[in-house]
């Protein structure tokens, strides 16, 4: 594959390009050059190329439905506009009543469900194991993709087990994946002005790393377009690529635009969508090393998330059936709930090829 002209590009811009389409990869200094000097169209040429030399024209997408326990959380991150004190207005924690009811009302269809919310202050593992298990008895069959690793580290305050028996107690359970997310940036001067009291880079690597090693996948997330920089951006990119060539455990990278609604930080503006394609593009040329680039359509809206498909993105997330409120919270107008119909024809338009997969990328034929 050639280049195409692109008049008055940068050299230097011209060289990593022709390193990606060698097959090479490329440096954070490269990286970071890309982000700084390199026109959106070549961006957007060189991602496509990788994602078509990964997955071809496939995008995928899979039924899915979340449940989020509780909003409480023993955490005060600045950026978040989700979580809450206990008896303040606007909290919430299921009921094992309410729990069976969303379990038992979900899509029959749903290959997985998403399981995360506040770090309660008041609960531990045996909260969590309790919760997997009422999953497991009425859906027995489900993918349970659970818990981020600040729920996990925090279930680690609270016992003083090892990350590798916590893992274990929940994989035994019935855990079968874990969704990447806490990991924000892990820039540690970055993390002490955006959530000081959580889960640090360190505890989150390191508890990825030990679920890989005990057989299970799982995610990995960069929230960006706050206070962070592109240098903070590649640094956190890097070192989830350090990680990957050790054990090969990540399925998909997923940037979450930082949304600047109901929280401590509504004084910064939102990245726009130029950034945000950007962002896709260099993440999917960075990340060679990751099979899949997702984009979380509630967050970037269903018409940007279909062009974040001309930028390295191969996986639509899924279905939902408006059972999050994350992004709501945050400011996102979007109703969490699109139908298979429905993602499949927002696939169709790009010319893509619509695959429905279960949590492993396994195609499913409906």
């Amino acid at each position: 594959m050639q280049l195409p002209s692109f008049t008055g590009t940068d050299k230097d811009v011209i060289s990593i390009a022709d390193k990606v389409l060698s097959g090479k990869r490329i440096s954070p200094e490269e990286g970071l050059l890309l982000y700084q000097k390199a026109p959106i169209g070549i961006l957007s040429f060189l991602a496509e190329g990788i994602c078509k030399k990964l997955n071809g024209d496939k995008v995928y997408f899979i039924r899915n439905f979340h449940i989020e326990p509780t909003n409480i959380c023993a955490y005060h991150c600045r950026f978040c506009s989700y979580s809450q004190k206990s008896n303040e207005d606007g909290s919430w924690e299921l009921s094992n009543e309410e729990i069976n009811q969303r379990l038992v009302e979900s899509d029959p269809l749903a290959s997985e469900i998403h399981i995360t919310g506040g770090a309660h202050p008041d609960k531990n593992i045996d909260y969590y194991l309790a919760l997997i298990k009422t999953v497991r008895l009425l859906r027995p069959n489900i993918h349970i993709k659970a818990f981020s690793a600040v729920e996990i580290h925090h279930m680690h305050k609270t016992s003083s087990d090892s990350y590798e028996k916590i893992l274990k107690s929940l994989i035994d359970t019935g855990l079968d994946s874990l969704p990447g997310g806490g990991a924000e940036i892990f820039d540690p001067k970055i993390r002490e002005q955006i959530c000081p009291e959580k889960a640090n880079a360190e505890n989150w690597l390191g508890i990825h790393e030990t679920a890989h090693q005990l057989g299970i996948h799982t995610n990995a997330t960069m929230l960006y377009g706050h206070i962070e920089n592109y240098f903070h951006r590649i640094d956190h990119m890097e070192k989830l690529r350090t990680l990957q060539d050790k054990t090969k455990g990540f399925q998909a990278f997923i940037p979450l635009k930082f949304r600047n609604r109901n929280n401590r930080m509504s004084d910064i503006p939102e990245t726009t969508l130029i950034e945000d394609l950007r962002n896709y593009a260099v993440s999917r040329i960075f990340l060679d090393n990751f099979p899949h680039v997702k984009v979380y359509w509630p967050m970037l809206g269903k018409k940007n998330a279909q062009l974040s498909l001309f930028f390295g993105v191969d996986d639509l997330d899924g279905t939902i059936q408006d059972s999050t409120q994350i992004y709501t919270l945050a400011g996102s107008k979007e109703k969490p709930s699109l139908s298979a119909s429905e993602i499949t024809e927002l696939i169709t338009q790009t010319g893509k090829e619509t695959v429905e997969r279960d949590a492993h990328y396994n195609l499913l034929n409906r």
